[in-house]
């Protein structure tokens, strides 16, 4: 088991910065795919970002350029730097681990509880 616990949520301005990050416990999580996803109300989860243990990553279209997903191995953490945040980026965003499957696809077998992201215009 992996437990994932989130933090960093809030408050924000449009324009503004959050650093949210995503403690892990349990099984070596050095062996998982990290990653962030968000679910604004009304919609369905969508994926983010997502982290290697390499630290090679993959981001959703419209938040490239402004959010940077990172690794932090000898802590068990990983990060999500969202900058120039726009309204449309609210929601609950959740970390997730993903086991790498023989096939190449990716399975979230884990997930933290969320943490809110507001931005206020």
């Amino acid at each position: 088991q992996v437990q994932l616990v989130e933090s960093g949520g809030g408050l924000v301005q449009a324009g503004g910065s959050l650093r949210l990050s995503c403690a892990a416990s349990g099984r070596t999580w050095s062996q998982f795919v990290m990653g962030w996803f968000r679910q604004a109300p009304g919609k369905e989860r969508e994926f983010i970002a997502r982290v290697y243990w390499s630290g090679s990553s993959v981001y959703e279209d419209s938040v490239k350029g402004r959010f940077a997903i990172s690794r932090d191995n000898a802590k068990d953490t990983v990060y999500l730097q969202m900058n120039s945040l726009k309204t449309e980026d609210a929601g609950v965003y959740y970390c997730a681990a993903a086991s790498l499957l023989s096939s190449g696809q990716l399975s979230y077998d884990y997930w933290g509880q969320g943490t809110q992201v507001t931005v206020s215009s």
